[in-house]
């Protein structure tokens, strides 16, 4: 049997790996090991890895690596942590090929681990751009040092083989996220509010605020205290907030976060986690997405509600035409979140077509990991244009 290892650290990544993580349990040929890591592992982010459990499956490796400061020293000595972690992970496993999702440091030490071990990498969602955050590079290092590439459009995989990757293990099979949208059983507004202790009255918003890791100009605690700032100046809107990733500076913006909550007890909660099914659920009720976070760029877009994108974090994606763009800048992004309001732009998001959406995209990823020749596959030869 083909080992397959899933390498997973967040919340959001898991709930798109999710179902092709099924897809290759339940296959004959292949055998599913799961690495669970960074924020997965954190009580301070929700101790998401109990969700994997709860799913279904079996953890079979936890690689420790986040450390309680949010410092760029921090983060750097926790890449190191990781790598030392998947050394031991891989030296015991064995997997004869390895999937990983995006652009996330903690990715960055598993895939550089990999190619140490000389074990073949499938990387999903590369070939895109995101000027704002250092990820942008973290995601290009990661297709280097990988072997199959699941791009999400075609202009993404036509960056891939710019890149000098080989067409024929380059595959433009759509979002993930957007797809396994119509597998998710959706919670009803009355167990949705429910499940989170919180009424989702119109107009309301979900709110999830990223550290913007490359932009030199403003800090990230400077931009998010704009978007506070545009939230008080719009009362009549109910906030549901989400924690940011565990990068640079994201503690203080959780701080912020609780702060905001605790003024506004009447109209804005916290959910350091919501998970899958209730992330859609909520984006099911909610009239606006506001933040900078690649979710409201590829998935909400299939909900047919606006985005409000602040910054320049998501600067380089493909978008839908239900996104506003705006400046890190209070009165810049009150006057977005007032025109997502409008009625005339909430019909423009209810007609607005997902350019992330592919159909059976799962099919299409578990066909190549099962096919492809894996013998040799490490030595990689550069394909010039």
């Amino acid at each position: 049997m083909r080992k397959i290892c899933i390498v997973t650290g967040t919340r959001a990544e898991y709930g798109i790996l999710k179902r092709l993580m099924y897809a290759i349990q339940e296959d004959e040929t292949l055998e599913l090991q799961i690495i669970a890591t960074n924020m997965h592992l954190s009580p301070e982010f929700g101790a998401t890895y109990k969700e994997i459990l709860a799913d279904g499956f079996s953890i079979n490796k936890k690689v420790e690596m986040l450390l309680s400061s949010d410092s760029a020293n921090a983060t750097c000595k926790s890449v190191g942590l990781g790598t030392i972690g998947f050394a031991d992970a891989f030296e015991d496993l064995k997997p004869d090929l390895i999937v990983v999702l995006g652009d996330r440091y903690e990715i960055l030490a598993a895939v550089t681990t990999a190619l140490l071990y000389r074990i073949p990498v499938a990387h999903i969602s590369g070939g895109e751009i995101t000027e704002g955050a250092y990820d942008d590079a973290i995601r290009n290092a990661i297709t280097k040092m990988s072997h199959l590439h699941f791009t999400a459009t075609e202009e993404y995989r036509k960056r891939v083989i710019q890149m000098g990757e080989q067409p024929n293990r380059v595959f433009n099979v759509g979002a993930m996220g957007v797809d396994s949208i119509r597998y998710v059983e959706m919670m009803s507004k009355d167990e949705l509010e429910k499940s989170i202790g919180f009424n989702l009255n119109q107009p309301s918003a979900l709110i999830t605020f990223h550290p913007v890791t490359l932009d030199c100009n403003t800090n990230s605690a400077e931009q998010f205290g704009n978007l506070l700032q545009a939230l008080t100046n719009t009362p009549e809107l109910n906030c549901l907030f989400t924690y940011p990733n565990s990068d640079t500076d994201g503690r203080i913006l959780i701080q912020m976060i609780h702060d905001f909550v605790e003024k506004n007890k009447h109209r804005a909660i916290s959910i350091p986690s919501l998970g899958q099914k209730r992330y859609f659920s909520a984006l099911k009720e909610v009239d606006v997405v506001i933040g900078n976070s690649s979710s409201g760029i590829v998935e909400v877009p299939s909900f047919k509600i606006p985005t409000v994108n602040i910054g320049i974090r998501q600067k380089g994606r493909i978008q839908a035409d239900s996104t506003i763009n705006c400046a890190p800048l209070a009165f810049d992004i009150e006057n977005a979140i007032q025109h997502s309001l409008t009625a005339e732009f909430k019909q423009k998001a209810s007609r607005t077509i997902n350019p992330y959406h592919t159909p059976d995209t799962v099919n299409h990823i578990l066909q190549a990991l099962k096919n492809t020749d894996l013998n040799d596959i490490v030595i990689k030869h550069f394909h010039d244009l």
